[in-house]
């Protein structure tokens, strides 16, 4: 391999090794999104960041999803509908800095299935490790492009890496 390879080798290494990871919190964990469950309770365990996930896994045709605002939130209305989520296994990325607030538009959320967030803005970069820390632990089920960068590096050396450089 040359030294032109070798470096662009080791600044996609690099590149791979500095990614961003995002979490996926699902709703309930175990328990899913369903009647009588703590939503509160659960959300106070996690802290969001912008570009994480929130997921939320029901029985389909039972149960939905809907974003509200406060006063929906607050009176299980659709006050501020934002969107509505039916899949039964609904992933919705957290792209801004705010409070999200989530119900259940079946009847749910007068039971209990209702959950609001904070999202956090991404801590940066020269913040303490003390909150990457936290958002590394946080993640029950870490998303990172970090093993699809690592499946681009192997396939770019399997298949001739000197192809493309």
């Amino acid at each position: 391999m040359s030294t032109s390879h070798l470096t662009h080798l080791i600044l996609l290494i690099a590149a791979v090794a500095t990614t961003v990871s995002a979490t996926d919190h699902i709703v309930g964990a175990n328990r899913g999104w369903n009647p009588g469950i703590n939503y509160t309770l659960w959300a106070n365990n996690h802290t969001f960041y912008v570009g994480d996930f929130i997921s939320f896994r029901y029985v389909k045709n039972q149960y939905n999803v809907i974003e509200v605002n406060k006063t929906g939130y607050d009176n299980c209305t659709l006050d501020g509908y934002v969107g509505n989520w039916t899949s039964g296994k609904d992933f919705i990325l957290l792209n801004k800095s705010q409070r999200y607030y989530f119900i259940c538009g079946t009847g749910g959320c007068f039971n209990g299935m209702k959950v609001t967030i904070r999202v956090h803005p991404l801590p940066s970069p020269t913040s303490s490790p003390v909150a990457a820390a936290e958002h590394s632990a946080s993640s029950v089920a870490g998303k990172s492009v970090f093993g699809v960068s690592f499946m681009v590096l192997v396939s770019l050396i399997w298949f001739g890496f000197g192809a493309i450089c």
